[in-house]
């Protein structure tokens, strides 16, 4: 083999050693410090104005028990503002937390800086948003890995939220009720 070839192995093997490492920087980068988080489209209905985000303290402002409903409601209702009061875990780490639901959209992941916290090792750091859209309440995925789950469906886009039916973040089910 001749020297020109090995030094040209050589050199491709550092390009690619390089190649790896930046790979491995951005990777860890976007695990600590988050991914960019999109806005949604501001709806027709609502006054024209930025999104805010949810309070960094809003983790645990309110705990009280989850107590079981009397009867199941009849027929799925959309979540619209006037019906929905607070966001209930019903199953995870988190098991009976319940949260009021103002009108500022929350954010949900592991993240210090996100409304709900959820610590858990399926669960990103920007994992998914409910944010209020006029006058729904929409769940919105933020390229989480796992994914999202409402009602047993994979969240692509953002969908409009069911009252009680069960949204799925990593291995905590959580639901908005009246």
């Amino acid at each position: 083999m001749s020297e020109l070839t090995l030094l040209l192995l050589q050199v491709g093997f550092l390009i690619l050693l390089w190649f790896f490492v930046f790979a491995v920087v951005y990777s860890l980068r976007a695990d600590l410090f988050g991914v960019k988080v999109r806005k949604m489209p501001e709806p027709a209905t609502a006054a024209p104005g930025p999104i805010a985000t949810a309070p960094a303290n809003a983790e645990t402002s309110i705990v009280t028990p989850v107590t079981p409903r009397a009867s199941a409601p009849s027929g799925p209702q959309k979540a619209t503002v006037n019906t929905v009061a607070r966001i209930v875990i019903t199953s995870g780490p988190k098991a009976g937390l319940e949260l009021p639901l103002g009108d500022e959209p929350l954010t949900i992941g592991r993240s210090s800086e996100s409304g709900l916290v959820i610590r858990d090792d399926y669960t990103s750091s920007h994992h998914a948003r409910l944010v209020l859209w006029g006058e729904q309440w929409m769940l919105q995925d933020l390229d989480s890995t796992n994914g999202t789950w409402h009602d047993g469906q994979r969240v692509a886009s953002p969908v409009p939220i069911v009252v009680g039916a069960p949204i799925k973040v990593g291995a905590t089910t959580f639901e908005l009720r009246k």
